[in-house]
């Protein structure tokens, strides 16, 4: 039986799915070499098209990759042909399926009907490659999960239903509370109640939070400039979340904070920019306190984007094209950190080019102060930027103009990389942490000494007391470059905690000492690095600045 033609062309898509399986033959009773997709009169055929409902349920209940419906079409006619379903009869069986697996993602749900038209069109035209744009934004920004960001002097904590914690510096106001007095204990946002977040970006005194129904609220600081505390003359501070009036016109669904300027992400994967934009740096004319956005104008346009990351005075944005995944960086190109084997500014976007030469697909981008990172869909890691203090992972603290794969992690498949001040993390499959870069601070986790202290024992190996050594602990640091790490080593200190690792955040600001979070799969959070304003949300005893080893935070995010 043809597709176009079969009786089932009045059942409305959604009802596809509650169709019984039983419906279907024991697959047992049919020979493979005997199966047709349209039948014939031979004994033992399973016409397909008799039965498209239930491919139908099959394909999206499955849960299929788009490049795997892709590989389907490519096989067989059946799945190219109109399947002459509601809501498009024109529709084939895989744009069909390809579709209501985009309507089950929270940010499709709320697109209208001509919206969600002109995102497929944006996408590139097809079902699937909408599909394709969704799962990567999940993949590579933590929607709707659970997640930490370490920010610089203080932290934010998000669980899987929205709620959000704050702890460490808040003399601006930028934990939300209402007040300008530190906290180390993570405390909720109690003004946040009935409002589920779902992503959140921290800055140098400032934060900003997006709700599940695109709004913005922001608290801290209301001036772009990256400054410490002591220089904030004239900024006007908000100490509880307020909704970002400018953007209320736009769903977003992520902001970077980088240095004098904030870019924000919107669900059809355009990107927008306040300040900082004069036109040698985010291509549009502003002030340094511009409130108002401005869409990055040059060919990210017209190509969605799934996720955007901001560094010194620069911007990285993970683009997705109907040819695959790709690059675009912005601004300040100081230290090659831009990826286009120069170091010269660019005011509009341009496609970072290395990468297919490098036969590399990007999936996850990480931008850190002076450098910046790519995961591949197939694990390889690139770094380029300033190489100070071995933050590329190459083995030395020469720069890279264009990105460079870390041979080092060759046998490692990496699915998430984070980036701070000459620092880099990388998270394996299987849980597993490297990290390599600056040891300042003791953020990379390596360091096993606790807290500044040794145990001195006497010759038959019994404890005979603990003492500070933080003469001795200073002239080592200074003899090994503080630490320094030129190569990915694996961070056993997380490995002890028996805790499958999936993200890592640390702090990414040259005004601030680092701390780091790993979070892991069952939602315990644990936090190294530098302490001294409660950002690591532990309780430190007198004189500690910092803690070496991850301590679990007294908080779940399930």
């Amino acid at each position: 039986m043809d597709a176009t033609a079969s009786e089932t062309s009045t059942i409305q898509f959604h009802n596809a799915v509650e169709q019984p399986l039983t419906l279907i033959p024991p697959l047992q009773i049919f020979q493979r070499q005997q199966r047709h997709c349209f039948g014939n009169s031979s004994p033992g055929d399973f016409p397909l098209a008799a039965n498209p409902y239930i491919v139908l349920h099959v394909l999206t209940g499955c849960d299929l990759e788009p490049q795997d419906l892709a590989k389907l079409e490519v096989t067989c006619s059946f799945f190219r042909q109109p399947a002459n379903f509601a809501p498009d009869s024109e529709l084939s069986i895989t744009e069909l399926s390809a579709l209501d697996m985009c309507r089950k993602r929270v940010i499709f749900k709320t697109i209208t009907l001509e919206e969600r038209e002109l995102l497929k069109q944006r996408c590139g035209g097809s079902w699937k490659l909408v599909l394709r744009f969704l799962l990567a934004g999940e993949v590579c920004s933590r929607r709707e999960r659970s997640q930490a960001i370490a920010g610089p002097g203080h932290s934010i904590a998000i669980t899987s239903n929205g709620m959000v914690f704050t702890f460490g510096s808040n003399s601006l106001g930028q934990l939300g509370h209402g007040t300008l007095e530190e906290e180390w204990r993570p405390r909720q946002i109690r003004s946040l109640q009935g409002i589920r977040i779902i992503q959140a970006a921290a800055g140098a005194g400032r934060t900003m939070l997006i709700s599940d129904s695109g709004r913005v609220y922001a608290f801290g600081k209301d001036s772009f400039g990256e400054v410490a505390d002591y220089g904030n003359q004239g900024a006007k501070l908000i100490t509880t979340p307020q909704p970002v009036e400018s953007l209320k016109d736009i769903f977003v669904v992520q902001a970077a904070i980088g240095n004098f300027f904030t870019a924000v992400l919107s669900r059809e994967g355009r990107v927008y920019t306040f300040s900082w934009g004069n036109e040698t740096k985010l291509g549009h004319h502003t002030d340094e306190n511009d409130l108002e956005p401005h869409l990055l104008s040059g060919p990210l346009e017209n190509i969605p984007v799934v996720q955007i990351a901001a560094g010194y005075c620069y911007l990285l944005a993970l683009a997705c094209e109907p040819s695959g995944m790709s690059v675009y960086s912005v601004g300040c190109g100081l230290g090659g950190k831009l990826g286009h084997g120069s170091r010269s500014d660019e005011k509009h976007p341009r496609l970072v080019e290395q990468f297919r030469t490098l036969k590399l697909q990007p999936m996850v981008v990480a931008a850190g102060s002076w450098h910046a990172a790519v995961v591949g869909k197939d694990g390889r890691v690139c770094t380029w930027g300033w190489g100070r203090y071995g933050c590329l992972g190459h083995g030395d603290e020469e720069c890279e103009s264009v990105p460079k794969v870390v041979e080092a992690l060759s046998k490692v498949k990496a699915v998430h990389v984070a980036t701070g001040d000459y620092t880099t993390f990388v998270v394996s499959d299987d849980g597993d942490v490297y990290s390599f870069g600056c040891g300042e601070s003791s953020n990379l986790g390596h360091l096993t000494a606790a807290d500044g202290q040794i145990l001195v024992t006497s010759t038959n190996g019994a404890v005979k007391g603990l003492r500070r050594i933080d003469a001795l602990l200073t002239l080592f640091m200074q003899a090994n470059r503080h630490g320094n790490v030129l190569k990915p080593e694996l961070v056993t200190s997380l490995k002890q905690v028996n805790e499958r690792v999936v993200q890592i955040s640390l702090t990414n600001s040259i005004y601030w000492n680092a701390h780091t979070f790993a979070l892991t799969d069952s939602g315990k959070l644990y936090a190294f690095g530098a302490g001294d304003k409660g950002q690591l949300g532990i309780e430190l005893v007198a004189n500690q600045a910092e803690r070496s080893n991850p301590e679990k935070v007294d908080i779940d995010l399930t």
